[in-house]
């Protein structure tokens, strides 16, 4: 049976309009992940998507500090809103717009859930290949600062799409933790930091999004793409405004929000 805060999620997305609560929200984060599977589930099917992967927010203490959320939330994202850079969307098909710079990973293998528990050092041999990518987030909530955190991760935690920068196979050669990250709007630089900022480093966001969905007995599938969390605090965008990220050594990804 579809519970209350699942079908008020739902509906709100569907109709594309804000909430200022949830109806019976989530009693704790493991009743919200239960919810956001089941919304996610309904929307992925009515918009002829699957599973593409998922984004890790709250996992840099600039994104802690800007959400004032100590510790991380997983989101699951659509294969159809994964693209390519560059890319171009539509300003009005959200209801407040926001863009995050990230190490996104891409699967070679799959991390099963018999496996865990998992670390940085298990998960890389699962890594095909490291990306350069803009999170899209959209705050859905009249006054996010109010929600409690189950609902937030109930609500896919902000997430709506990300754009992805060429796959970089051979990342080996790189120092992760030392990659600098960069947002660019409208040509101007907004912000920076380092993959080490994401839990000392990148692949420990994996290992820590892998665990959590072993615990839930699911897999972390080969082919699926994964958001290590933003380097830079979200920033929101205007109606024309063009977006850039740039991660030393994994390139560029760029895109338009068209007026």
């Amino acid at each position: 049976m579809t519970s209350e805060a699942a079908l008020a999620l739902t509906v709100a997305r569907r109709e594309r309009r804000r909430l200022g609560g949830l109806p019976g929200p989530p009693a704790d984060v493991a009743e919200a992940y239960r919810v956001q599977a089941e919304v996610q589930a309904q929307l992925f099917a009515a918009g002829g998507s699957v599973l593409g992967g998922y984004k890790i927010g709250c996992t840099t203490p600039v994104m802690q500090a800007f959400l004032k959320i100590p510790s991380p939330c997983s989101g699951m994202m659509a294969s159809g809103d994964i693209l390519a850079s560059p890319a171009r969307l539509p300003h009005a098909a959200f209801l407040h717009v926001g863009v995050e710079c990230e190490i996104a990973v891409r699967l070679g293998q799959t991390l099963r859930a018999e496996d865990a528990p998992f670390t940085s050092q298990s998960v890389a041999q699962a890594v095909g290949a490291c990306m350069a990518a803009i999170e899209i987030v959209d705050d859905r909530w009249d006054d996010y600062g109010s929600i409690d955190t189950p609902s937030l991760i109930a609500d896919n935690f902000f997430h709506a799409g990300c754009v992805l920068g060429p796959a970089i196979e051979d990342w080996r050669r790189l120092d992760l933790a030392g990659v600098r990250g960069v947002t660019v709007i409208d040509g101007v630089e907004v912000g920076s930091g380092l993959g080490a900022d994401v839990m000392g480093h990148p692949f420990a966001a994996l290992a820590w999004l892998a665990n959590a969905l072993a615990a839930r007995g699911t897999a972390l599938a080969a082919g699926a793409v994964v958001l290590t969390g933003s380097v830079v605090a979200t920033r929101w965008v205007e109606p024309g405004a063009r977006v850039a990220v740039e991660l030393s050594g994994l390139g560029r990804a760029e895109v338009m929000f068209e007026a």
